[in-house]
């Protein structure tokens, strides 16, 4: 009998993709139990919509920052040593404080603290890349996102504890639990890595180099990307798909209960079954988008999500069969263009610069997708619908996007391959 291609790139992985990978679902599990419930959460303390969006753009300012130091610190400290320290701050720290959170003054400077996960998400995506077989991570980021959807399964056992408990107290329990889990996956994979040879490299180089002559350096790397055509239309739909999340991910639980009048004790199940089609989107469909062209399954990925959109904002109140319509459109088609951007993101950096250019990278999708926050909130006030309009607006810029992509890479000397290698 054959195996299933990811199944076998799962029990052949080794050394750091190893540990990135198996580690993963101590971290996507509890994040994706509470995820759904944040903003239900700061407006039964009593936030308004447009404070919720203050907060995310304010925690998206602090991102630019430490986005800004990120590629330093990497190389500076190594992948795994900043992947290990900055993990701890930026996310078993900020845990606490929203397990405890009473005002508008606690999720702001949970969300400063929070934003040092910038740091981690350069230096962990280089351990998880630099040692490893390109051809593989289609796969392997395949199996990072199945390791969120892992949550999928426990999602209704949150919307129980919130029948039973009520929100506040439930999503306070939810946090603390978080925060277990997520130390727990901190210390276990810093056991299992190892630093990478290009991070062995850059410890070296930069070793007696001063932050100032690091930061000017910067300058040197800017014109890099800029000359790379694929690398910039990447940004382009990188920054289109975070604005994206960060509207849907802060907006969409207010517009369903607030609007569609859906119990927040129902969203759980709404979160199941979008994982399950996520799941059943990776093992059934991405194995079959080996070898074809990204501009295809990257348009169609756009379309899709723009459909899904256009049912969300038009369907009447308790529509729980269209709002389920909604979320399968979004589910396979986000899969699909999120695992072919990352693969994307790899494959158009300089691999002697990845950490830098990547901390360039974050800082400008961080820089103009930090207004969104305060602009969703501010359109939520005004109509429930409006920030999903802007996502739909913003999602038809991505596909333009693509489809300059493919044809830049037609007309390049070294054409992008986004595939995975069979």
């Amino acid at each position: 009998m054959t195996t299933h291609p990811l199944v076998a790139t799962l029990k052949g992985l080794k050394g750091n993709a190893r540990g990135c990978v198996l580690t993963e679902p101590l971290w996507g599990i509890p994040y994706n139990l509470y995820a759904p419930y944040v903003s239900l959460y700061m407006l039964s303390i009593g936030l308004k919509d447009s404070q919720i969006g203050l907060i995310a753009s304010i925690g998206l300012f602090f991102q630019i920052l430490t986005a800004s130091f990120s590629g330093i610190l990497t190389d500076k400290l190594g992948r795994k040593k900043a992947t290990f320290i900055f993990d701890l701050l930026s996310w078993s720290v900020p845990c606490l404080i929203w397990a405890v959170a009473h005002n508008f003054t606690y999720f702001v400077v949970a969300a400063i603290i929070n934003s040092l996960w910038r740091v981690p998400s350069n230096s962990w995506m280089c351990l998880l890349v630099e040692d490893t077989d390109p051809g593989l991570l289609v796969d392997i980021y395949s199996w990072i996102y199945i390791a969120g959807l892992l949550a999928a399964f426990f999602a209704p056992f949150a919307g129980l504890l919130i029948s039973t408990f009520s929100l506040v107290p439930t999503m306070r329990g939810l946090y603390l639990f978080t925060f277990v889990m997520m130390t727990a996956k901190f210390l276990i994979m810093n056991r299992m890595v190892t630093e990478t040879r290009q991070g062995r490299v850059r410890m070296a180089q930069t070793e007696n180099q001063g932050l100032l002559t690091l930061v000017s350096e910067y300058k040197g790397v800017l014109k890099l990307i800029l000359k790379t055509t694929p690398t910039l239309y990447t940004i382009g739909i990188m920054l289109v798909l975070s604005t994206g999340l960060m509207i849907s991910g802060t907006f969409w639980s207010i517009l369903v209960t607030e609007r569609l009048h859906i119990p927040p004790q129902d969203l759980g199940l709404y979160q199941l079954a979008r994982s399950v089609i996520i799941l059943l989107f990776y093992f059934l469909v991405m194995p079959r988008l080996r070898g074809i062209d990204f501009k295809k399954p990257m348009l169609v990925g756009f379309i899709g999500a723009m459909i899904s959109q256009l049912v969300l904002i038009t369907i009447p109140e308790r529509s729980y069969f269209f709002l389920l319509i909604s979320i399968l459109f979004e589910a396979c088609s986000l899969a699909a263009v999120n695992t072919l951007t990352d693969k994307m993101i790899v494959v158009t950096v300089d691999e002697k610069e990845r950490a830098r250019i990547m901390a360039v990278i974050y800082v400008v999708v961080i820089l103009f997708t930090s207004p969104f926050g305060w602009i969703a909130g501010n359109l939520s006030e005004i109509n429930k619908i409006l920030p999903f309009i802007l996502r739909i607006i913003l999602l038809a810029i991505g596909g333009l996007l693509t489809y300059l992509a493919a044809r830049s890479t037609k007309t390049s000397a070294e054409p992008l391959e986004v595939a995975s290698v069979s």
